[in-house]
């Protein structure tokens, strides 16, 4: 694990890091001026999402390194879990 990477969990308790995960799924799609990135990785339920100003090349079977934490949204008045992303890395 790097440096920042350890400096960053140390500061905000709630990040949570996983190193060499592969990616199941990759949906980017507009949102306003961003570009929404939905990630599903395998043995995950949960969807990772995070925004970017533009899109990213498909990382479906990539294996990547994330630093994240829980969130919820509310759709149609039912809540759903999902993580935030804040670092994403390909290993």
């Amino acid at each position: 694990m790097e440096k920042q990477t350890k400096k960053l969990l140390e500061q905000h308790t709630a990040l949570t890091h996983s190193e060499n995960r592969m990616v199941t799924s990759h949906v980017q799609r507009a949102q306003d001026d961003w570009v929404l990135h939905t990630l599903m990785i395998e043995g995950v339920e949960v969807p990772f999402k995070y925004r970017r100003k533009k899109h990213y090349k498909n990382l479906k079977g990539a294996r990547v390194n994330l630093t994240y934490y829980p969130d919820t949204e509310e759709v149609a008045g039912m809540e759903f879990e999902y993580m935030r992303v804040v670092r994403l890395r390909t290993s």
